[in-house]
């Protein structure tokens, strides 16, 4: 298949200014689409040649017209006041969403291409109409997915679980016992609850664009890092904690933060409370309260660089395995291919 693929972001490091968290995982879902024999053609703007300077068109196709598909992937964008529902070339504009309408208009509506809309961050309302047509699969990466929708998680770059070792991971210093990497958005209940009472007692870095830290004015919040520096800072922490916004936390819903953590050897302390924890993570790392995470973290700091440590790490990677970029890129074509299988129903049905 020649599959067209709409996202709103980078498949290199990119920029410092922006909330990509797709970075991650992005490039090698496409790497693996294409391993499994298709042929993708990346249909919004080339951000990063436009934005960060890098030439990737020996390696990818882009196109920013209307290109000959067979089927499309929306990574799903949503209006952001200001910024992608302004007028087009106005000051911060951003054209990510008129794109994806026009996008949907021509493939999903007119040709009725077979159609994937990932809900990456839980945008999409339960009643839109999207998830009623019959050339549609909405997905999310929930384990409890939205209406009619499919579970293709947040996806696991292969190599990272490859190449992690959990003795040489438990073996690094670690000498900052507390962080978070992430932006604020919608966690202040979660952050408020879990993370910084704990703080409080300990030393801790909380890296991401947080913009009202009124309430929080002994955490130490050093704003947004570079990608790259993502990983050297799971590197140097023993725990994190997984922070999810209430839409994710109900649903079984996680992000990235989950094995960029993991695969670097810092221990995801896991709210019990989230639906599906157990799937997630061991039950040594579930916490119920800031007094958890405090005991938690001296339980790790008691362990570090023990084969007890390299064990709760390998026990960790283990639970990622389902999650694997190559197994979530099948979900995907599978999908896509049963909804090319549909055949007629989809010129004879509209949405």
């Amino acid at each position: 298949m020649r599959i067209g693929y709409s996202f709103w972001g980078f498949l290199t490091d990119g920029v410092l200014d922006t909330p990509d968290g797709g970075r991650s995982y992005r490039r090698p879902v496409i790497d693996a689409l294409q391993q499994a024999g298709s042929h993708v053609v990346l249909v919004q703007a080339n951000r990063d040649l436009i934005e960060a300077g890098v030439d990737l068109t020996g390696a990818y196709t882009f196109d920013d017209g209307l290109p000959g598909l067979d089927a499309i992937i929306y990574e799903w964008r949503w209006p952001l006041p200001a910024r992608n529902t302004t007028v087009c070339g106005s000051p911060g504009h951003t054209c990510d969403l008129h794109r994806q309408q026009q996008l949907i208009d021509h493939f999903t509506h007119t040709r009725r291409l077979p159609t994937i809309i990932w809900d990456q961050d839980r945008r999409l309302p339960a009643d839109d109409p999207l998830r009623l047509c019959p050339n549609v699969r909405v997905a999310d990466y929930a384990l409890r997915p939205g209406p009619g929708a499919i579970t293709v998680n947040c996806p696991v770059p292969d190599g990272l679980l490859d190449t992690a070792d959990p003795h040489q991971l438990a073996r690094l210093p670690r000498p900052l016992p507390l962080v978070y990497v992430g932006n604020q958005y919608d966690r202040d209940d979660a952050f408020d609850h879990y993370f910084a009472p704990a703080a409080a007692r300990a030393t801790h870095r909380v890296a991401g664009k947080w913009t009202k830290t009124g309430a929080w004015p002994d955490i130490h919040f050093t704003g947004r890092v570079g990608f790259a520096e993502v990983a050297a800072l799971h590197s140097q922490a023993l725990a994190t904690v997984l922070l999810l916004p209430e839409r994710y936390r109900t649903v079984g819903h996680q992000t990235s933060r989950l094995f960029e953590s993991i695969t670097q050897g810092c221990l995801p302390l896991t709210p019990a409370d989230i639906f599906g924890a157990e799937v997630f993570t061991p039950p040594q790392l579930h916490v119920r309260d800031a007094a958890d995470v405090i005991d938690k973290i001296t339980w790790i700091q008691r362990i570090a660089g023990t084969a007890e440590h390299a064990a709760l790490i390998r026990a960790c990677l283990d639970l990622l395995d389902p999650y694997r970029t190559s197994r979530q890129a099948a979900v995907l074509l599978a999908a896509l291919r049963d909804l090319a299988g549909a055949g007629p129903s989809l010129i004879t049905r509209s949405c």
